[in-house]
């Protein structure tokens, strides 16, 4: 009866160890991470997902959306604004509407 588990058990182990996560058949989906370090590759990807979201798929497109959104929350310095913090307004005393006449 021993050598019956022994045996099973060695048939089992290597079967099953060839059940393992496979390799993609396409090329690999970039993580987000190396999509933020490369903005010109995730506006290339951001296009392609436009274009043909099927072809992309979904794990991809999903990652350049993320990688887009993290991007664009990011606290970093905003290239549009050329003084990030601005003092607030101060009214400037002016006789447009006071009610005086000329």
């Amino acid at each position: 009866m021993k050598n019956l588990l022994l045996i099973t058990t060695a048939i089992a182990v290597p079967v099953l160890a060839g059940c393992g996560k496979s390799e993609p058949s396409g090329p690999g989906i970039e993580s987000v991470e190396s999509l933020i370090a490369n903005p010109e590759r995730l506006k290339g990807l951001r296009a392609e997902c436009k274009a043909d979201h099927a072809r992309m798929g979904d794990a991809q497109c999903h990652a350049v959306a993320e990688a887009t959104r993290q991007r664009f929350m990011s606290g970093g310095p905003s290239p549009y604004a050329s003084d990030p913090v601005l003092p607030p307004a101060t009214p400037a005393s002016s006789p447009i509407g006071t009610g005086a006449k000329d």
